[in-house]
């Protein structure tokens, strides 16, 4: 496949010039006369310069990545046929649809975006972090620059000890049975040969623990609505733990909230005079 330059400079002029600053999350300056978001506004929701940018627009500059369109295609909003669209024109194969892809859709983001104010997240089915709010990384450090397996929760559950400080000691038999649980019936529906396949492949060699609660081949295990944290700077939180599915992705957005009036509400207000920690 080739790129076409002009095909996708004009799909991201006309993507941009119909996305408002309330649809991804950015206030509406009372001076605005720009038709749609700034170029600037894109480059900085793709995490690229917007010189690099401009010039997409412009067609010219460099052949972009894959990880570049695909940045562009979370930034700008796109619809996962979107996605696979400005991929085409920009001369890759389009990656899979569906539990293996990391592209949240628009109306996911968009509900994302307006909780800003609330510790919150959006996982994959293996528990993979793709977004956080500023309070979710607060709440339980930054998740999203893990690779590999190390992306998934459950996965270092088994492998990292300091994982599980986080986490109640009450709770930790629980949440080892849970984990391996939802592997189980996600590797029984993707198939042994998917990436949830391999992680159990590679827990099965690492971990004793795993090992053993994998050979009681328990499944139908749910997470608890009411999770008990162990903040290293607030203590003990007991927050309600609501989560909306996105049945295209297979993603899940997860929203932590604290009952009113209650010792665990008082301390919620008190993450956003945290600095984001990063988790070990």
């Amino acid at each position: 496949m080739t790129i076409d330059r002009d095909g996708l400079a004009d799909f991201l002029r006309r993507r941009r010039s119909v996305l408002q600053p309330e649809d991804v999350g950015l206030p509406r300056g009372s001076r605005r006369r720009t038709e749609g978001l700034r170029r600037e506004e894109v480059a900085a929701l793709c995490h690229m310069s917007a010189d690099y940018y401009a010039r997409l627009e412009r067609s010219s500059g460099p052949l972009p990545s894959e990880q570049m369109i695909a940045a562009i295609a979370q930034g700008l909003h796109l619809s996962v046929d979107e996605r696979d669209h400005v991929f085409r024109l920009a001369g890759h194969r389009p990656p899979a649809r569906g539990a293996s892809g990391d592209h949240i859709t628009p109306g996911m983001l968009r509900i994302f975006d307006r909780l800003q104010d609330t510790p919150a997240e959006i996982v994959t089915e293996l528990g993979e972090t793709l977004r956080q709010t500023p309070l979710g990384v607060a709440l339980t450090g930054d998740t999203m620059s893990r690779s590999g397996p190390e992306r998934s929760i459950g996965f270092r559950w088994f492998v990292d000890p300091t994982v599980r400080d986080l986490y109640a000691a009450e709770d930790h038999e629980f949440l080892s049975r849970l984990w391996v649980s939802g592997l189980r019936e996600v590797m029984a529906v993707r198939g042994r040969d998917s990436r949830a396949g391999h992680y159990a492949g590679l827990l099965l060699e690492r971990s004793d623990e795993f090992r053993a609660i994998w050979e009681r081949q328990e499944v139908g295990l749910r997470p608890r609505e009411t999770k008990h944290f162990v903040h290293p700077e607030l203590g003990d939180l007991e927050l309600s733990c609501q989560t909306l599915i996105d049945p295209v992705q297979s993603h899940s957005l997860l929203v932590y909230t604290a009952v009113p009036g209650s010792e665990s509400h008082e301390k919620l207000q008190l993450l956003s005079m945290l600095s984001p920690r990063v988790m070990r």
